[in-house]
């Protein structure tokens, strides 16, 4: 077809003056697709009773957009798939481990790696290996594994989190630091016998994805070097962190993302991962140490509780697969489309006037259950009633993070009761399209909106740990 040379270009010049904002899209295409179907409400009541009215206990066949975590659920890439094919499954020695090594080196600069199942394996084994009765570990903020790991060792957790990541409209680019007043104050009463290592997040799950700057952790880094401390990071999402180092923190806009992920991890001793997060896998994790001492005592831990040193718990394959994800996970491309795709849900709710967790996290959206349902007692379970509601209106499963999720205390045996009452949408990395995200929002705006609110649930099943998992309840009686 021959040009149209009867086109105005000086309209075209002024539209396209007046529309300076370009869209962008995802890094990928899609090569494969899993057929999802959305249910009826009747269906969906019925697997709600069934299901205890916990979300974690609803059938995968019974949901509709799947956002109750971004744990193991993203979409590899067929490089990775490629590399499934070329795992070496010797019991001993798996060519795919030092492959592995290699990778966790090269980005996060860590000496030592002790492969795991997941990442509780790997909270569990330096739990054990670092901690004992009458310990204390300060951290920013509790996660809920993390936290029942260090008490069956023994320690008591002190949250040392800037007072102001437990308020959900306060608005700070970093809600994820350290207070370290209060991190001087607990070295300076308990002592280095007593503190076997200051625990940070980055970012920080149950403060809404909130993030670290770097120079907080270069302080907490030198106070923890005063004192003789180590400093141990969960860097399960440490790459997202990076790239909030790279959005927000003065200095850091011309760095890659890889490059910052490097220059944090270096001011830590150690890190616990969860491979099913930032690596982009459906399994697997790790422990990486720079202590020689402590990752041999790691290494002896392992092949009691997960595998031999070379696999723990992991195929040739997974380890494989998680190299190449890691490589993945730290282009500025993947992560501007990652965390973009959680800042357009948060975005549309918060034009809707919806309320969540401010600023938007990394890896998920979180509603204000508190604000949803102001006339509820806590006891009456917030944000396990709100992940409900969501459910039945439209198949959408999210998670609780608020006084379930929170527990008990391991001495008084009375509820947790956590200042932020929340419903987590966890979105998968590299799994759902921006209509998914259309859907979610209007769903919420409904809920939100209805004119007869729930009363609350009431838990008529609690098991002994992490209660959040398997915990079951049934709605109150309406007025």
């Amino acid at each position: 077809m021959a040009p149209n040379n009867d086109v105005d270009h000086d309209k075209l010049t002024t539209a396209g003056q007046q529309h300076k904002r370009r869209s962008w899209a995802e890094p990928y295409k899609i090569k494969m697709v899993e057929p999802i179907r959305m249910t009826t409400r009747e269906q969906r009541q019925r697997a709600l009773e069934e299901a205890g009215y916990n979300t974690f206990l609803i059938r995968s066949e019974d949901v509709y957009i799947d956002l109750l975590t971004d744990s193991g659920t993203s979409a590899m890439s067929d490089w990775q798939w490629a590399g499934m094919m070329l795992g070496d499954e010797a019991y001993a020695g798996s060519k795919n481990y030092y492959n592995l090594e290699a990778t966790v080196a090269k980005h996060y600069g860590y000496k030592h790696l002790i492969p795991t199942h997941q990442g509780r394996g790997a909270e569990h084994i330096l739990s054990q290996i670092t901690t004992k009765g009458g310990d204390v570990v300060p951290g920013n903020m509790y996660f809920t594994t993390t936290r029942y790991h260090q008490e069956h060792a023994g320690a008591k957790f002190i949250d040392i989190i800037m007072p102001e990541a437990h308020d959900p409209t306060f608005i700070h680019p970093f809600k994820g630091n350290v207070d370290l007043d209060k991190l001087e104050s607990v070295l300076k009463e308990y002592g280095t016998a007593r503190i076997p290592y200051v625990s940070m997040a980055a970012t920080v799950n149950m403060a809404g994805g909130q993030p670290v700057s770097m120079e907080n952790m270069r302080q907490v880094r030198e106070l923890c070097n005063r004192h003789g401390v180590p400093v141990m990071l969960d860097a399960t999402r440490a790459v997202e962190n990076a790239y909030f180092i790279q959005q927000r923190e003065p200095g850091y806009s011309d760095k890659s993302v890889s490059e910052i992920l490097l220059e944090f991890c270096r001011l830590t001793d150690g890190g616990t991962m969860s491979g099913k997060k930032d690596p982009l896998v459906n399994i697997g994790g790790w422990l990486s140490l720079n202590d020689d001492a402590l990752a041999e005592k790691a290494r002896n831990m392992v092949v009691v509780y997960e595998g031999l040193h070379t696999y723990g718990g992991m195929s040739g394959r997974d380890m494989e697969a998680m190299a190449r994800g890691i490589e993945e996970s730290v282009q500025d491309d993947h992560m501007r489309a990652r965390v973009g795709q959680v800042e357009y849900l948060g975005e549309l709710l918060m034009e809707w006037g919806i309320p969540i967790v401010q600023p938007i996290g990394g890896h998920a959206v979180y509603l204000d259950a508190r604000r949803f349902y102001p006339d509820m007692p806590q006891e009456c379970f917030p944000a396990q009633t709100l992940a409900a509601e969501l459910y039945l209106d439209s198949g959408v499963r999210s998670m609780e993070r608020g006084i379930v999720s929170a527990g008990r205390d391991v001495v008084t045996g009375e509820n947790h009761q956590p200042k932020l009452e929340l419903v987590r949408l966890t979105i998968p990395r590299r799994v759902y399209t921006q209509a998914h995200m259309d859907v979610t929002a209007e769903s919420v705006l409904s809920v939100f909106t209805q004119s007869q609110k729930p009363k609350g649930l009431e838990m008529v099943y609690e098991p002994e740990y992490l209660r959040f998992f398997q915990a079951r309840f049934r709605p109150l009686e309406t007025a």
